[in-house]
């Protein structure tokens, strides 16, 4: 239990730094004075570590008071680790694309924590955490909701605002409808692939609460007459 507590504050000290480093990123957007900084909350990114911290501070919560995880948490965590880690995998090749190009990203110390630190703690937590619980199959399809959603509104949105938070989804950037379906489903299969590492991990992980069920014995044992008596003296 000692152990569990660790994480537990663990667990919401990261939702602090998470939430530090969401508010620092939004006033650094808002002092850029440009389209992008005003549509902070756009960013799947954001969405998602907002989603990080709020997850993150009812597990601290339960870590304190549970020797276990309840499989719904468990689910939940797995589902926004996939959206964070990913989006983090995507923000390092923008910015190496960038790279190449030539193209100057400036990346504050808030986008580092945001993008590749905090993926990367609480992808090494998800492994080491004692009392988490096995997640099922489902969720490497069901991981894929949320960035489809998203997309949706984006596309949508983003021809009346003029603006695209990811630059392989505005038309204007790529060559084509072809470029736009290869890019954004290489997006989607890395959802899906980090969502399916996730979800084998839980289920080799030592530290996991879930334990072989004993399968009970109910048929009923006929005892003779003799069993229940006293031998003669």
């Amino acid at each position: 239990m000692r152990s569990r507590i660790t994480f537990g504050v663990l667990r919401l000290a990261t939702a602090a730094i998470c939430l530090i480093a969401l508010v620092h990123r939004l006033f650094w957007g808002l002092s850029s004075q440009t389209i992008a900084g005003n549509n902070f909350f756009a960013y799947l990114t954001v969405e998602s570590n907002i989603g990080l911290v709020v997850v993150l501070v009812f597990g601290g919560i339960l870590a304190l008071r549970r020797a276990t995880d309840p499989r719904w948490f468990s689910v939940a965590l797995a589902l926004v680790l996939t959206w964070t880690i990913t989006a983090g995998l995507a923000f390092a090749l923008i910015v190496w694309q960038a790279g190449l190009r030539g193209i100057r990203v400036d990346v504050p110390w808030s986008d580092q924590v945001l993008h590749f630190w905090l993926p990367a703690f609480t992808a090494i937590a998800w492994t080491l955490t004692p009392g988490h619980r096995s997640v099922p199959w489902w969720i490497v399809p069901g991981c894929l909701a949320f960035p489809l959603a998203w997309g949706g509104v984006t596309m949508w949105r983003g021809p009346l605002i003029g603006w695209y938070p990811y630059y392989f989804l505005d038309p204007r950037q790529v060559t084509g409808f072809g470029e736009f379906a290869l890019t954004s489903g290489v997006a989607l299969a890395i959802f899906a692939l980090v969502a399916a590492v996730l979800a084998l991990i839980s289920r080799i992980s030592p530290a996991k609460a879930d334990r072989p069920k004993v399968r009970r014995d109910r048929k009923k044992v006929s005892r003779s007459p003799e069993a229940g008596t006293a031998p003669a003296t």
